[in-house]
C-alpha cells in the first residue's frame, strides 16, 4: 500500500515514500461527495459507478484525496500538469499577475502578457531543420477543442474548401467542428443530425489510403488533421516517416497539414513538438493541455502566410472569445515554459520514457493478456487483450496509490502520461506496480 513520492522539481527535492493509504479507496468522504454531486450535476458528466476519488490538493506528481490518501498521478490530470501540479514558479507567476491584472480585453485592449506569450510561442514552432522557425501567427483560446475550431476555420479560409481528412481513432474534441473530425462513434452518434459530415476518415498510419483520397477527392478537402501520436486512441505511434509522408501529400494536393499537438506538444513525447521528431513543419499546429500547467489555455499556431487568409480586424473579430489571452493564464504559461526550458524537460522525458518502456516490456513480455507496450517519451500505452483486463488493472492500481486512465478501443489500453518532472525512482516504482498488477491478471486474456 506504499506509493512513491514524485517531485515538483527534480533538481530540488529528493524522492521519499509516503505513508500507506489511510482509508479504503474510495473513502467515506469521497463516497459522500459522490452522493452530493449526483444531486446537482447533470448525468453523463462524472461517472459515479464505481465511485471516484475526490481530489483535495496536488503538488508535483502527487495528489491527495478528501480522505487524506496520497497518490502518484500518472495522468498529469489529462496531460495538463507538464511541470507538475502547483509548481511554485507557475503559482507565483499566477498570483503576481492576479494582483495586477486578472482579466483584460484580449482582442480590444490587449494585456502586455498576451504579447509576451505570443512572442515566446513563435520561437518554439517546429523549424524542420532550419536554423530559425518560420514566421508564425497565433490565436489564443481556452480549450483544445477551441484551438481545433480555429484551425478548421483557418484552413477553410486559406483553401476555400471545407473538407477535412482525419484518421480512425482520432480525438480532436467534442465541439461541433472538432467532433466532425473525431472518430469515436459513441461521441458522434447522438449529434449526427447537426454534424457537417465534411470529414473523410482513413486508417491511422496508412499513407496509401491517404494518397487514394488525395487522388479521388483533391478538390473537396482543404487539410489533413493528425495527432502525431494518438492520445485517447490508445497512445498509437505511427511508423517512421508517416508525418513526412503526410507533408508530401499535402504539398502535392494543395492541402494544409494541421498537427493536433494538444496532447503531444511541449515536451510530452521527448521533443518540444512531436513533429520535431521527423523535422516536419506543419501549416497549423494546435496546443493546449500542458501549455499553462494547470490554467485553461490553448492556441492555434501556424505559418504567417496561412493566417493571411483572415481579414484584417476592423473592430469586430470574426473568431474570438471573452477570455482571449487571459492574463493569468498567459502568465502561468510563460512560467511553465521557463521551467521546461531550464530543466530541459523534452530531453529528460525522452530518456525516462525509454527507460520505463524497456522496464515494462521486460516485465510483461510473457504475459498473455498484454498485447503491446508502446509510446514515445512519457506518453506510454499498455494494450491489453481485453478491456476488462485494463479496466480491472486501473482499479487495482488506484487501490495501491497510483492514478491511471484507460484509453483506446473500449478502454483496453492503460495510459501513462505523468508530469514530466516526476522523480525517476517514483516513475520506475510505478512501472513495477503496473507489472505486478498485470501479471496477476495474466489469466484473463482471450
Amino acid at each position: 500500500m506504499h506509493a512513491p513520492t514524485a517531485t515538483a522539481d527534480p533538481d530540488a527535492l529528493p524522492a521519499t515514500l509516503p505513508p500507506a493509504l489511510r482509508t479504503a479507496v474510495p473513502g467515506p468522504e469521497s463516497r459522500a461527495l459522490a452522493e452530493r454531486l449526483a444531486q446537482v450535476e447533470s448525468r453523463n458528466v462524472t461517472a459515479l459507478d464505481p465511485v471516484p476519488i475526490f481530489w483535495e490538493r496536488a503538488r508535483g506528481a502527487q495528489l491527495w484525496d478528501v480522505d487524506g490518501n496520497r497518490f502518484v498521478d500518472l495522468t498529469a490530470a489529462f496531460g495538463v500538469a507538464n511541470v507538475g501540479h502547483a509548481h511554485p514558479e507557475v503559482t507565483r507567476a499566477l498570483a503576481d499577475q492576479a494582483t495586477t491584472l486578472l482579466h483584460g480585453m484580449g482582442d480590444v485592449h490587449p494585456p502586455r502578457v498576451k504579447v509576451e506569450l505570443l512572442e515566446r510561442l513563435a520561437t518554439l514552432y517546429p523549424k524542420g531543420g532550419a536554423p530559425i522557425p518560420p514566421a508564425v501567427r497565433t490565436v489564443l483560446s481556452s480549450s483544445g477543442s477551441d484551438a481545433v475550431e480555429t484551425a478548421i476555420k483557418t484552413a477553410m479560409l486559406a483553401t476555400g474548401r471545407a473538407g477535412l481528412l482525419a484518421f480512425e481513432g482520432a480525438y480532436h474534441g467534442l465541439s461541433f467542428g472538432a467532433l466532425d473530425a473525431t472518430w469515436r462513434q459513441d461521441f458522434r452518434e447522438p449529434f449526427t443530425a447537426r454534424l457537417p459530415d465534411r470529414t473523410r476518415f482513413v486508417p491511422y498510419d496508412d499513407l496509401e489510403a491517404v494518397a487514394r483520397v488525395a487522388a479521388e477527392a483533391r478538390d473537396e478537402i482543404g487539410a489533413i488533421i493528425v495527432e502525431p501520436v494518438q492520445g485517447r486512441g490508445g497512445e498509437r505511434v505511427p511508423s517512421d516517416g508517416f508525418l513526412r509522408g503526410l507533408r508530401s501529400i499535402c504539398d502535392e494536393a494543395g492541402w494544409l497539414l494541421i498537427a493536433d499537438e494538444i496532447y503531444t506538444g511541449l515536451g510530452r513525447t521527448g521533443a518540444v513538438f512531436s513533429c520535431d521528431h521527423e523535422a516536419v513543419v506543419p501549416d497549423l499546429l494546435c496546443v493546449g493541455k500542458g501549455l499553462a500547467s494547470g490554467m485553461p489555455l490553448s492556441a492555434c499556431m501556424g505559418r504567417a502566410g496561412v493566417f493571411e487568409a483572415w481579414p484584417r480586424s476592423e473592430g469586430e473579430a470574426l473568431h474570438t472569445q471573452t477570455f482571449l489571452g487571459h492574463p493569468a493564464s498567459c502568465a502561468a504559461a510563460l512560467a511553465s515554459l521557463d521551467v521546461s526550458a531550464r530543466l530541459d524537460l523534452p530531453a529528460r522525458t525522452a530518456k525516462l520514457g525509454d527507460e520505463l518502456r524497456e522496464r515494462l516490456r521486460s516485465g510483461l513480455e510473457d504475459v498473455a493478456s498484454v498485447v503491446e507496450v508502446r509510446g514515445r517519451g512519457l506518453m506510454i500505452g499498455i494494450e491489453c487483450a481485453l478491456p476488462a483486463v485494463s479496466l480491472a488493472a486501473t482499479g487495482a492500481l488506484l487501490e495501491r496509490g497510483f492514478v491511471l486512465l484507460p484509453s483506446g478501443d473500449g478502454g483496453r489500453v492503460l495510459s501513462l502520461t505523468p508530469p514530466l518532472v516526476i522523480d525517476r525512482d517514483a516513475l520506475l516504482l510505478a512501472g513495477d506496480a503496473i507489472v505486478d498488477v498485470l501479471r496477476d491478471a495474466k489469466g484473463e486474456g482471450p
